[in-house]
C-alpha cells in the first residue's frame, strides 16, 4: 500500500475565529482505499477537505505540513474531483447539464466541444442516470436531488481525476438515495483505482465501504485505522461512544481488515 499523501502537525485557524479549526492533525492517506473522515458538526472535517484541495479562504493561518507523492499538490478539477453537499449549490440553474458536465473536460484535458459532449454522456451514463441523452439537455430544476448529485458526481469525474473527495455528499438525500450514491461512490473508485476521501458525520454509512476511518472531534484527530480495528476495539472513549450511537458494536465488522 503506497502513501499518497503524508499530512504531519497541520493546524487551520480561521481569520475569523479565535481558536484553530484543526489542530495538529497528523494522518496519511493511502493511493487507491477509501478513508472516511468521520465528525459532527464543527469537528474540522470540512476544514480538513478545503486544506487539501487548496480551497481555503484568504488569510487562513496553516501550519504543519501536507506531502503529495510527487512533490506537487493535486489540481482541483482536473486531479482532484470535488462532491460537495449540496448539488443545487453546486450546478448552474442557467446551463444545461451537457454543458456543465463537460466544462471539466475542456477545461482540464483539453477536449473540443463535440468530444466534450461526448464524454459527459459517457460519465452520465457511468453515473447510472437514465436517458443521458436527454439529461444532456436538461437543466438541474428538471431532476430529482438525487439525479443532481449523480450530475455533480459526473462532473467531478469528467477529467478523469485520480482522487475523488466527496465532502458530505449525501447529507442532503434520503436514506435510501444516500445508500444508491454511496455504492455508486464505491463502485466507481474501484473501477478506476481511484482514492476516495469520503467526509460525513454518519459512522454507519461510512463503515460499510471505508478501507479505514479518521475519527475528528473539535478539530482534532482522535484517532485513525482500518476500519475494522476502529469498530471491533475503538482506543479512544469518544470513538466508542459516536459508535454506540450508530453501530450494535456486538455485531460483526461490517468491512474486514484490508491487507497492506
Amino acid at each position: 500500500m503506497s502513501t499518497l499523501c503524508e499530512i504531519r502537525d497541520l493546524s487551520v485557524t480561521y481569520d475569523d475565529q479565535p481558536n484553530p479549526a484543526l489542530g495538529h492533525v497528523t494522518l496519511d492517506i493511502a493511493a487507491g482505499r477509501r478513508l472516511a473522515i468521520i465528525g459532527e458538526s464543527g469537528s474540522g472535517k470540512s476544514t480538513l477537505a478545503r486544506t487539501l484541495a487548496g480551497l481555503l479562504p484568504p488569510r487562513t493561518r496553516v501550519t504543519g505540513e501536507i506531502q503529495w507523492t510527487g512533490g506537487t499538490p493535486p489540481c482541483p478539477g482536473r486531479d482532484l474531483g470535488l462532491v460537495f453537499q449540496d448539488p443545487s449549490s453546486s450546478l448552474n440553474p442557467v446551463l444545461t447539464i451537457g454543458e456543465q458536465v463537460a466544462e471539466g473536460a475542456r477545461q482540464h484535458v483539453g477536449l473540443g466541444w463535440k468530444q466534450a459532449l461526448a464524454r459527459a454522456q459517457e460519465m452520465l451514463e457511468r453515473v447510472r442516470i437514465a436517458q443521458a441523452d436527454q439529461v444532456l439537455r436538461a437543466y438541474p430544476h428538471q431532476l430529482s436531488g438525487g439525479q443532481r448529485q449523480r450530475v455533480v458526481i459526473a462532473a467531478a469525474l469528467a477529467a478523469k481525476p485520480t482522487i475523488l473527495l466527496a465532502d458530505e455528499a449525501t447529507s442532503a438525500l434520503d436514506v435510501v438515495v444516500q445508500a444508491e450514491i454511496v455504492a455508486l461512490l464505491d463502485d466507481l473508485v474501484r473501477d478506476a483505482q481511484m482514492t476516495l476521501i469520503f467526509i460525513t458525520h454518519d459512522i454507519a454509512l461510512a463503515s460499510g465501504f471505508a478501507d479505514r476511518l479518521a475519527i475528528f472531534k473539535d478539530g482534532r484527530l482522535m484517532e485513525a485505522g482500518p476500519t475494522a480495528s476502529v469498530l471491533a476495539a475503538p482506543a479512544q472513549g469518544y470513538t466508542r461512544t459516536l459508535l454506540q450511537s450508530h453501530l450494535d458494536l456486538t455485531s460483526p465488522p461490517l468491512v474486514e481488515e484490508a491487507a497492506t
